[in-house]
C-alpha cells in the first residue's frame, strides 16, 4: 500500500473489484480476467447463484420505504437488479441512494418493503447478514479504523475466514498480488491517503467473497486511464456473474458503464432506463429537474497582484517502514488575486502534503508561504485563518465536520474568533445559528433544520455546508481540496457557481481535484505534481483531460503542448474559453 510519504504511481487495475477467490494460481496483476479463469468462493448462497441463469435478478427491492424524524428518505422505492451486469444508481445528493443500499447491505432496516436476492426474500439485520449472502459494499466513506493496520481493518470481523494472522496475511496478499492492488499490510490506516483507504475497502470486500458489489463512488479517486482499466475489468467480472450496483454522480462514466440505470429522485424511483435510450442532458434533467452543469469559466479576472507565493517549499517524512523521504521536493508557484491554480496529480504525490503545509498543518522543513505581503511559514493555522485563508478540506468527514455536532455548530468550527461567531472575546450563538440559518437558505443544504446533527445530512448537503461556511468569512485564498467529490451535478452546479463569483471579486484559489474537467473548467493556470514536485504546466484552454492524465503519471513534462492530431469533444467549453481569453 502506498502511504503519503511514498510515491508509486497508481497500478492500472487499482480499485478494480476481481473475483473473490482462485482456486488456481492467481491471474497476473497486468491482464484482467477472463471467463474461466476463477471460481467463486462459495457462501451459503452460492448453489442458488450460480445456478441462477444470466439476467435472472440477483436482487430485488419492492416498495422500500424508510423514515427518520422528520424526513422520508426513501418512499415506495422499486428496483431490479440481474445478475451478472452493471446497474448505475443515480440521483442527486440527498435523493435516498446511500439509505437504500444501506437497506440492502443491513445497515438499516427498513420499515416497509421487501429485499429478495436470487429469487429468494430475506431481511438483513446487520451486514453479516448480507455478506453471507454474498452482498459486498464500499462506502463512499470509508468504514475504517484509523488506528489499526490494513491486515487488522481487512480481517475484522471475518476473523473465522483465515484467522487473524498468517493465513489471513496470506489472503491478503493473494487478492493484492493478483489484482494489482499494492496492498502493504502492516502500514496504518491513519497514514493512508484517500485512494489508498479505497483499495483497503474493495479489498475488505473482496476478502469476504461477494458476489454482489455495491460500489458508492469508486470513480472519484481515478484518473481517466485507470477509470478505463476499472471499467474493463467491471465488463469482465460481469461475463464471470458478478453483479455490480454502481453508485455516481459522473453520467458520463455511467452511460459507458452501466447495462441499466435506475433514477432516484427525493426518495422514489422516477425511471428505469438503458444507456442507449438516453443521453447525459436526458439523465440530468431526471436527477435533478435542471441542465448538466460545466466548470466553464469564460472570462479571465486574473490580476498583476500576488496573493499566495510558496518558495522553494520542502517536506520529508518517514514512512511506516522507517524510509525517510521527501514529500515536497522544492515546490514553488505564485497564485494572484482573481487566479484559480489547479494541481493535478495521481493520489499520493504530495497534494495533501502541500495543502497541509500551506494551512500549517505540516510544518516544512525549507521554504517559505507568503500571504498577501505577510510571512506565514511559521504561523499557527488559526492565525492564517484570521489572516484570510478558507479551506475546503479532501475527506469532509475526518477534517471538515463534526459528524455528531448541530449544523450550527459545525458553522462555528474553524472560525471561532471571527464574526459572526464571536463578539468580544465570546461566542455568540445567537448570531451564529442566524447565519447557519442563512447558509443553508443560500446554499440549497436539504435539511430539516439547523439543531440536526452533520452525520444525518447527505455527502452532498454537508459539501455545501461547508462550502458556505468557508465562503461566508470573504477569504483571500480559498484552498478547494475535490471541492465537488462524491456531489450530484446539482450541488456541483452550485458550489462552482460559489468559485466563480468569489473569483470575480479577487479571490485566489488553490484547486486541487480528481477530477479532470473540472480542473481543466475551472483553472486559470495548470500545474502537474508527480513524486512531491511540480513537473509540468499546462493551458487549459487547450489541454485534454487524456493529455493531462498522461502526465500525470510521469509520461510527461515541461510545458505541455496538445496533440496534433487529437479531435475536440461536442460543445467542449474549453474552446470557447480559449477564445475569450486570447
Amino acid at each position: 500500500m502506498v502511504g503519503r510519504g511514498s510515491f508509486a504511481t497508481v497500478p492500472p487495475n487499482a480499485c478494480v473489484p476481481p473475483v473473490p477467490s482462485c482456486r488456481s494460481r492467481p491471474a497476473p496483476p497486468s491482464r484482467s480476467l477472463h471467463r474461466g479463469e476463477c471460481a467463486i468462493k462459495a457462501s451459503s448462497s452460492s448453489s442458488r447463484a450460480e445456478s441462477a441463469p444470466a439476467g435472472a435478478p440477483a436482487v430485488e427491492l419492492h416498495g422500500i420505504t424508510k423514515r427518520f424524524p422528520g424526513v422520508v428518505a426513501n418512499h415506495d422505492v422499486d428496483i431490479t437488479v440481474r445478475r451478472g451486469t452493471v446497474h448505475a444508481l443515480v440521483g442527486e445528493n440527498g435523493a435516498g441512494k446511500s439509505t437504500l443500499m444501506k437497506i440492502l447491505y443491513g445497515m438499516q432496516k427498513p420499515d416497509e418493503g421487501t429485499i429478495s436476492v436470487d429469487g429468494e426474500q430475506v431481511a438483513f439485520h446487520s451486514p453479516g447478514d448480507a455478506i453471507a449472502r454474498g452482498i459486498g459494499m464500499v462506502h463512499q466513506h470509508f468504514m475504517l479504523a484509523d488506528n489499526l493496520t490494513v491486515l487488522e481493518n481487512v480481517v475484522l470481523g471475518a476473523e473465522k475466514l483465515h484467522g487473524i494472522s498468517g493465513r489471513a496475511r496470506a489472503r491478503i496478499m493473494e487478492i493484492s498480488d493478483a489484482y494489482g492492488l499494492g496492498i502493504r499490510p502492516d502500514v496504518l490506516v491513519e497514514d493512508l491517503g484517500v485512494a489508498d483507504r479505497q483499495r483497503v475497502e474493495i479489498l475488505k470486500v473482496l476478502y469476504r467473497g461477494a458476489r454482489t458489489l455495491i460500489l458508492d463512488e469508486p470513480t472519484a479517486v481515478l484518473v481517466p486511464q485507470e477509470v478505463d482499466a476499472l471499467f474493463d475489468n467491471l465488463r469482465e467480472l460481469k461475463a464471470e456473474g458478478l453483479t455490480v450496483i454502481f453508485i455516481s454522480h459522473k453520467l458520463g462514466e455511467v452511460l459507458s458503464v452501466a447495462d441499466d440505470i435506475t433514477v432516484i429522485r427525493r426518495g422514489t424511483t422516477v425511471a428505469s432506463v438503458k444507456p442507449a435510450d438516453v443521453t447525459r442532458k436526458q439523465l440530468a434533467e431526471l436527477m435533478v429537474g435542471s441542465e448538466l452543469p460545466s466548470p466553464e469559466t469564460r472570462e479571465s479576472t486574473v490580476t498583476g497582484v500576488p496573493m499566495l507565493t510558496v518558495d522553494s517549499l520542502s517536506l520529508s517524512a518517514t514512512d511506516p517502514d522507517g524510509v525517510v523521504r521527501a514529500v515536497l521536493d522544492d515546490v514553488s508557484f505564485t497564485i494572484h488575486r482573481g487566479e484559480v491554480l489547479g494541481i493535478a496529480g495521481v493520489e499520493g504525490n504530495g497534494q495533501a502534503e502541500l495543502v497541509e503545509a500551506v494551512m500549517g498543518m505540516r510544518i516544512p522543513d525549507g521554504g517559505t508561504v507568503v500571504l498577501d505581503g505577510d510571512d506565514l511559514t511559521h504561523a499557527p493555522t488559526r492565525r492564517r485563518r484570521e489572516d484570510g485563508i478558507g479551506y475546503i478540506p479532501e475527506d469532509r468527514q475526518r477534517h471538515g465536520l463534526l459528524l455528531e455536532a448541530p449544523l450550527w455548530e459545525n458553522r462555528i468550527l474553524g472560525h471561532v474568533t471571527e464574526r459572526p461567531n464571536s463578539r468580544g472575546g465570546l461566542l455568540d450563538i445567537k448570531a451564529a445559528r442566524a447565519d447557519t440559518q442563512r447558509i443553508v437558505q443560500e446554499y440549497d443544504v436539504r435539511t430539516p433544520g439547523i439543531d440536526v446533527t452533520a452525520a444525518s445530512l447527505s455527502g452532498g448537503n454537508q459539501q455545501k455546508l461547508i462550502v458556505g461556511r468557508e465562503m461566508s468569512h470573504g477569504p483571500k485564498l480559498l484552498i478547494a481540496a475535490h471541492p465537488t467529490r462524491g456531489v450530484d451535478v446539482g450541488a456541483q452546479a452550485q458550489i462552482w457557481d460559489a468559485i466563480r463569483a468569489a473569483r470575480r471579486e479577487g479571490l485566489a484559489v488553490l484547486l486541487v481535484s480528481a477530477d479532470l474537467d473540472e480542473l481543466i473548467g475551472l483553472s486559470d493556470t495548470l500545474r502537474v505534481m508527480f513524486r512531491g514536485r511540480l513537473v509540468a504546466d499546462a493551458d487549459p484552454a487547450t489541454i485534454t483531460p487524456e493529455e493531462l492524465g498522461s502526465a500525470m503519471t510521469g509520461a510527461a513534462s515541461g510545458t505541455l503542448q496538445p496533440s496534433a492530431d487529437r479531435s475536440d469533444r461536442d460543445g467542449d467549453p474549453r474552446e470557447t474559453r480559449g477564445e475569450d481569453k486570447a
